[in-house]
This record gives structure tokens, C-alpha cells and sequence, in this order.
């Protein structure tokens, strides 16, 4: 990887964590498998998918973006279950 797409990958992955924490934290209070459920867990991906393209990533990077969105998925959900105790 060139020196010059390390700060655009940094950005995009922390962006597909950030997205995803509000939004894991809002997940907590729906149904599981319902249709608001489902939204709030996709919801983010388009937005990862027009950053990645504007950045000019490939494929490759797919694994790691997906990764940060389901920790920022969970951690969001850590994050409501924990305010409620």
C-alpha cells in the first residue's frame, strides 16, 4: 500500500466504526429481526460504499470496513446495554 492512501483508509475505517456506533447503540431498542432492526444495521453501508469509491479503494478493503462496522455495531449496543443497567 502507497504511503499516500494510509490517511484516506484510516478515515474510511473510522468512519465505518462511527457510523455504526449510534447506530448499534439505537438497535438495542428494536425488535430483533424486524424491519427497523434490519435498517439500522445496513443503513450505514452505502455511505462506507460512496467513500470507498471516492477514495479510490478496491475490493481488498471490504473485509476491514465490514470489520470496523460490526465492532462499532456491538460496541454501540455494549454501549445502550451498559446506560441501562
Amino acid at each position: 500500500m502507497h504511503a499516500d492512501l494510509i490517511l484516506p483508509l484510516v478515515v474510511l475505517l473510522l468512519f465505518s466504526f462511527g457510523a455504526n456506533l449510534p447506530l448499534g447503540f439505537l438497535r438495542e431498542t428494536s425488535r430483533k429481526y424486524s424491519l427497523h432492526w434490519f435498517v439500522l444495521i445496513h443503513l450505514s453501508i452505502p455511505f462506507i460504499i460512496a467513500l470507498r469509491f471516492m477514495f479510490g479503494f478496491h475490493w481488498q478493503v471490504i473485509p476491514f470496513t465490514i470489520f470496523c462496522a460490526a465492532a462499532g455495531q456491538l460496541t454501540g449496543g455494549r454501549i445502550r446495554r451498559k446506560n441501562l443497567e
